[in-house]
């Protein structure tokens, strides 16, 4: 027994330092261990793709999850080995085409495709619209996607976070709708003690609504799952309402001072109308409704004003309804009982300037 330990000892050493050997000697030739490795693998082709199949079969989702990753970090290389394929086989790709496309189900499906597309493109075009846009996404991106939406939606914070997040918009906008001349006297106040002090400027539009966030989340119980993202969001949303506001609000004041200068000045709004339409018979062009010329005439003048700025052109036919409709509604004691029925019809408002 101590003979035969001592032999197996004896040759496992001789094993260690013969390996100890190769490993150095392919270190130091590894051109050629390539060289034979290549050799040997041209000549047992048939053994090297049973060798690959049956791991293949073993380990299929191993497999492709490892060659998935590789794909998704360098999504730049499988892109440049097709556009490379492609380049060297153009006949091959040719004719795999001119095979597809034999088929006559296929090839009249591709132009019905491609009548469509370019039926669209008309159309857009016709009602003044941008072409379509399609943004591809490669199959990368959609993997990142997915991972993004599987680890989004399956958070279990998901209901309480949005819940969060909906207050806190609706809260902001309803408080800037409310107090947004509070938050600005704030604003201007706060920028003018850092002039005084020295320090950097900083914009007052941002002070504004930083203040009315801090505000809002003070009286917020439940804040604990907002991001930045979620208190960014909110602020666009309380600006588009702000602004829809004032545009609402200024609107309904060009209405009523449109209104008040029509039903003040109704004597010489006529008279301005009717040598405007004797005007425009001369140079040959169509009458215009007198009371329609008397709101368009009332609306330039008003334009002029500095407190009510220009007329944006978007707004001038709303304008003229929302006048007219107004004077119907609130008759003055120098309108006549038999007056015409006001109309709301669509005219060409170039006059306006």
């Amino acid at each position: 027994m101590r003979r035969a330990a001592a032999r197996k000892r004896r040759d496992a050493e001789t094993r260690a330092k013969a390996r100890t050997r190769v490993r150095v000697w392919r270190q130091e030739h590894p051109d050629r261990v390539r060289d034979y490795q290549r050799g040997w693998v041209e000549a047992n082709r048939d053994k090297v793709r049973e060798y690959y199949n049956r791991y293949y079969r073993t380990h299929r989702d191993e497999v492709n999850a490892r060659a998935t990753a590789r794909r998704d970090a360098d999504p730049a290389g499988p892109a440049a080995s097709k556009q490379a394929w492609a380049a060297d086989h153009r006949e091959h790709r040719a004719e795999l085409q001119r095979v597809r496309r034999a088929d006559p189900d296929v090839y009249s499906a591709e132009l019905e495709a491609n009548a469509a597309a370019r039926r669209l493109k008309r159309a857009l075009a016709r009602a003044g619209l941008p072409s379509k846009r399609l943004h591809p996404a490669t199959a990368a991106e959609r993997r990142a996607n997915e991972r993004a939406a599987v680890a989004f939606f399956g958070d279990p914070a998901l209901p309480e976070h949005i819940r969060q997040a909906t207050l806190f918009s609706e809260s902001l906008t309803k408080h800037m709708l409310k107090h947004h001349a509070r938050m600005r006297e704030f604003a201007e106040s706060y920028v003018a003690t850092r002039d005084r002090m020295g320090l950097p400027r900083v914009n007052l539009d941002d002070v504004t609504w930083a203040r009315a966030v801090d505000v809002v989340l003070d009286r917020r119980r439940r804040v604990d799952l907002l991001t930045s993202r979620d208190v960014a969001a909110a602020v666009r949303t309380a600006r588009a309402a702000l602004r829809r506001a004032e545009q609402k609000r200024r609107y309904d004041q060009v209405v009523k001072a449109v209104a008040s200068h029509v039903r003040r000045n109704r004597a010489r709004l006529a008279a301005d109308a009717d040598m405007e339409n004797r005007a425009r018979m001369t140079r040959g062009k169509p009458r215009v409704d007198p009371h329609d010329l008397v709101v368009m005439i009332a609306m330039r003048d008003v334009s002029s004003r500095p407190h009510l700025g220009p007329i944006r052109s978007t707004d001038v036919r709303n304008l003229m309804v929302s006048v007219r409709q107004q004077l119907a509604a609130l008759p003055s004691p120098s309108r006549g009982a038999a007056e015409p029925e006001l109309r709301t019809e669509r005219w060409e408002l170039h006059n306006l300037g």
